[in-house]
């Protein structure tokens, strides 16, 4: 297999249908993601599957099977299955495979990342700002965030500022919120997500998502376990943008306003507006 360089062989393999739809075929990303064995392969696949079934969402729109014809020798050919992956059944996909092997670190970040921006259209992203892809992003680790609490508690969670600490501390290096906070300059008890850009808060997305994904499959019972998986879950997180050669979240720059000094412009200009 090639050289991955921040993700291009993903990139690489990517289709483009006549109606401009992206998709991935399940063999090509086979290669990728390092199974010599088909028949393994589509294991990971019906997991896959099953994922996005539990999650009521229609399998045939992600999964939609397509018969290959290939030559053999003396002539022969062979009519073989395959499937037209979307980025969201290669993110379920990455998401069911070998998690020992470190391409599928990578595959998880890049499919995970690029799938919740496409929560919206890619091209309706990209046409934001910065300040909207920020609100944009702030409100998917909001919505993350609660839900990561709900199953947190059901795992016997109690002091939350330790259980969110733990997950920081796994992707900040060993830096705890109010640690972060410093850094960063900001007033006591203000929201550090207020004050991230659009990549650190993707960042911690995929942290929030994958802890509550982890706990969840694993099924984590005890406070000390669940800080633990967080920790952890943040530090491979950290491992996996240092393996693509991104950029730590610690150096990611500041914005110069928070979102609610962003709301608060944003509704006085309504106001005068009205007035």
């Amino acid at each position: 297999m090639k050289e991955i360089d921040n993700n291009k062989s993903f990139e690489d393999i990517k289709h483009i249908d006549e109606n401009g739809v992206e998709f991935w075929y399940a063999r090509e990303l086979m290669t990728i993601l390092e199974y010599n064995k088909w028949e393994n392969f589509e294991k990971v696949i019906n997991r896959a599957k099953d994922a996005c079934e539990n999650s009521g969402i229609t399998v045939i729109d992600h999964f939609p099977d397509v018969r290959k014809t290939i030559k053999m020798p003396k002539g022969a050919e062979k009519t073989i299955l395959d499937y037209k992956l979307t980025r969201y059944a290669c993110y379920l996909i990455a998401q069911n495979g070998d998690s020992r092997k470190k391409v599928i670190a990578l595959a998880q970040t890049y499919f995970a990342v690029q799938t919740r921006k496409q929560e919206i259209t890619e091209k309706e992203y990209s046409m934001l700002t910065e300040e909207e892809k920020r609100f944009y992003q702030r409100n998917l680790t909001r919505k993350g965030n609660y839900s990561l609490n709900q199953t947190a508690k059901k795992a016997g969670v109690k002091n939350f500022d330790k259980f969110h600490n733990a997950g920081y501390k796994g992707l900040y290096n060993g830096e705890t919120a109010d640690d972060i906070a410093k850094r960063k300059g900001l007033r006591y008890r203000e929201d550090i997500l207020d004050n991230m850009g659009s990549d650190e808060l993707i960042a911690n997305l995929f942290r929030i998502s994958q802890t509550e994904q982890k706990l969840r499959k694993d099924n984590i019972q005890g406070e000390k376990e669940a800080n633990s998986t967080h920790y952890e879950v943040g530090k491979k997180v950290r491992k996996a943008i240092a393996d693509i050669g991104g950029t730590m979240p610690e150096d990611l720059p500041t914005p110069k306003k928070s979102l609610k000094q962003l709301e608060k412009e944003k509704s006085k200009k309504l106001r005068d507006k009205n007035s």
